[in-house]
């Protein structure tokens, strides 16, 4: 097992027997005993256990796989942890720095040492979250709009797959740049629901879910354009009906600073009357 590594493996034979040639004009390079590729094989695991580990501890439940592929991001998990644990280490140095020029107490420097790497893990995890959520609702918002178009080419004809093909091509959303991928995965071989149901997985959205099972009973003869036009007007009901929650939500919020700033000068009013009173009290008495 340790053979393969760098810092265990011998020599390779040619090396070893380069200075027996006769075209042999010095020493054979010797190999790094620390390289980035040994380093990245032992921090890797450590890194993505930490990471997880973290991750769970701040509410985060989602498997980071599902977000990066969901993002149509290049990178793997392992490789994101790593730069998290980069961020991390880098925090780390920013406390230690900050301490040590602040001169600040001991539990002070010791508060500085653990939020720095906290601060440098958080800023990775909650960007790739934020970004997670927005293509979410992205999804959500273009759902109606592209499931009335699958409706359209559906009912003039296309099949499924064409119908899929012609709405990723001429699309630049959220939604058909996860169509080309259903496209791509298609062209690899999967069957079309396997992949559209991929799709569903990744994005996670509920609206998503029910296309995909209209979708679904395309080999059944089924009318899909007038299941998929009816799917578009519920999902254009949930979106509604989330904005109309959002903005309940944000008028109640209004409410709090104006009542804080309407109750501090009553308090004020009211008790400088309460205190003169209570002067009263104490010189008669």
């Amino acid at each position: 097992m340790f053979a393969d590594r760098r810092w265990f493996a011998r020599r390779p034979l040619t090396e070893r027997l380069a200075r027996y040639h006769p075209g042999f004009s010095g020493r054979p390079p010797r190999p790094q005993v620390v390289s980035i590729t040994s380093f990245v094989d032992v921090a890797a695991p450590l890194a993505r256990a930490l990471g997880e580990s973290a991750a769970r501890v701040v509410g985060i439940t989602e498997e980071l796989e599902l977000r990066l592929q969901r993002l149509h991001l290049s990178i793997d998990a392992t490789t994101f942890r790593l730069r998290q644990l980069g961020w991390s280490v880098v925090g780390f140095g920013c406390g230690a720095a900050l301490g040590l020029a602040t001169g600040a107490p001991a539990p002070l420097a010791g508060l500085f040492l653990v939020a720095g790497p906290t601060l440098g893990f958080l800023l990775l995890e909650q960007r790739l979250a934020t970004a997670s959520d927005a293509w979410r609702k992205r999804l959500m918002l273009e759902l109606p709009v592209v499931s009335e178009q699958l409706a359209m080419l559906l009912s003039a004809g296309y099949s499924l797959g064409g119908a899929l093909r012609r709405v990723g091509s001429r699309g630049h959303g959220a939604v058909a740049t996860d169509i080309s991928r259903v496209c791509r995965r298609i062209s690899q071989g999967v069957a079309e629901h396997d992949a559209l149901r991929e799709w569903a997985a990744v994005a996670g959205v509920d609206g998503l879910n029910r296309v995909v099972a209209v979708l679904a009973l395309s080999n059944e003869g089924s009318d899909l354009g007038r299941l998929l036009s009816e799917e578009a007007r519920a999902i254009r009901n949930d979106v509604q009906r989330q904005v109309i929650e959002t903005i309940d939500r944000r008028a109640q919020q209004v409410w709090i600073p104006v009542t804080i700033a309407a109750l501090v000068p009553g308090v004020i009013f009211l008790a400088v009357p309460f205190v003169g009173a209570l002067r009263i009290y104490a010189t008669n008495a």
